[in-house]
């Protein structure tokens, strides 16, 4: 496979530095470029929608740090907050009013919880809220879906077959089939899979974990009516419903987006933007689910940089420039490109070609419709993918680096970008080609 020129050669001695202290070169797989060939570009700095790597070039960047920035880059209210709260201290590994202003605001943004605790990432999120269930319900069981991603807490790095349920495969080396036995995999979308699950198992199962939309298969949205089939299932058999928020929360809307898909969860997740482009995570639900979490009941869990003071200033920040006037912006622009790309993608015959959108969340498909499970998504063109990845890099457009992954558009992209990433988009459609 050929690619347009490599990054520049900042990026390649940068690389080749990094792997000989980091393993692979980086810190997290996907930045490796593994799905989509060459090398990886190295960044020093981001403002507004751009990302300059060590070269000096210029991206628009369509990662946001993994949806993690819908205001764009370093936007000045929030690097205000976070000198002033770091001027204060970085850390105080103590109670501080930080903490219970940036809750007060998710409360008020998500009327369907009580209480809420910070962790430091969207796994510690999941991981405390999977113990939280298990310790309220007495029970073991914790049901996920294929191609649903909520952290690598080892037991939810599993994965399983189509129809009824069985005990889950590791994901992972390192990781013990005992670890995962108590975790079982259905196919999402499947309404008859989860019927036939709660009627063989219901009493075994303490939570089902789900993303509301699924957005590391690819965007997957939610068939009609199966969100509200899961929380039937969840009240009928007496296991909670926990909502992964970390990536949708505060991105499609002003809170939790699953209240829009006509269901409540027992428990919600959040992280990324909840912490402004800082290491954060949370959990909230119920009064009395929460209050089984130490001090106040048995199920322990703790961080020492917990509720940090510079990340809750940082959240703080970011929630509250989170106006309706930016939610209405990023629907229009992030519709324009939708649009725009789609027109393109079949004005250069690129073959078959999808992108599912929701809100400021686009995936793009090399297949031949949206994808509606795991299976589906997994039937992507990745040559395709990779060509359409390149070509944009090479016109200064930052794309996540697999075909599986989605991206983002920030209300920082204004007109001058969005003219620049539908250019972008038709000559890259010409050069990704046809099977």
């Amino acid at each position: 496979m050929s690619f347009p020129p490599t990054p520049g050669i900042g990026s390649r001695r940068a690389f080749a530095r990094a792997n000989r202290s980091l393993v692979g070169g980086v810190d997290s797989p996907v930045r490796s470029f593994g799905g989509v060939g060459g090398t990886p570009v190295f960044f020093r700095r981001g403002r507004g929608p751009y990302l300059w790597d060590v070269d000096g070039r210029r991206y628009i960047d369509l990662v946001g740090s993994w949806g993690a920035l819908p205001l764009g880059h370093a936007p000045p209210a929030v690097v205000r907050a976070v000198r002033s709260a770091a001027g204060r201290g970085l850390t105080y590994g103590a109670p501080s009013p930080s903490e219970h202003e940036l809750a007060e605001r998710i409360l008020r943004a998500i009327p369907t919880v009580d209480r809420v605790r910070f962790v430091n990432s969207g796994t510690e999120a999941v991981m405390s809220a999977v113990r939280v269930a298990r310790g309220f319900t007495g029970r073991p069981r914790v049901v996920k879906f294929e191609g649903g991603y909520h952290g690598h807490s080892d037991g939810l790095l599993a994965r399983a077959g189509s129809g009824l349920a069985t005990a889950a495969l590791a994901d992972s080396a390192g990781v013990p089939p005992s670890v995962v036995g108590d975790t079982l995999v259905l196919p999402y979308n499947d309404r008859e899979a989860l019927a036939r699950l709660a009627e063989a198992r219901g009493e075994e199962i303490a939570a089902f974990v789900v993303e509301p939309v699924a957005g590391n298969m690819n965007v997957v949205l939610p068939r009609p009516g199966f969100l509200r089939a899961l929380e039937r299932t969840c009240r009928s058999t007496g296991a909670l419903l926990i909502a992964d928020e970390v990536i949708t929360g505060f991105r499609l809307r002003y809170g939790a987006v699953h209240p829009d898909f006509g269901v409540r969860a027992d428990l919600v997740t959040l992280g990324k933007i909840i912490g402004g482009g800082l290491p954060i995570g949370a959990y909230a639900g119920r009064k009395d689910v929460m209050e089984v979490v130490a001090p106040r009941g048995p199920v322990y869990q703790a961080g020492t940089l917990s509720g940090n003071p510079v990340v809750m200033a940082a959240g703080a920040a970011t929630l509250d420039a989170l106006t309706p006037a930016v939610y209405r912006e990023l629907e229009r622009r992030s519709a324009r490109l939708e649009a725009s790309w789609t027109r393109a993608a079949r004005d250069a015959g690129a073959g078959p070609f999808a992108l599912t959108r929701i809100g400021s969340m686009l995936g793009l498909f090399f297949g031949a419709s949206p994808p509606r499970d795991l299976e589906e998504a997994l039937r992507v063109d990745r040559a395709r993918y990779a060509r359409f990845f390149h070509a944009l890099l090479a016109r200064g457009v930052y794309l996540p680096p697999s075909p599986l992954e989605t991206a983002f558009v920030s209300a920082a992209i204004g007109a001058t970008e969005l003219g620049r990433l539908e250019r972008a988009g038709r000559e890259s459609f010409t050069v990704a080609g046809a099977p």
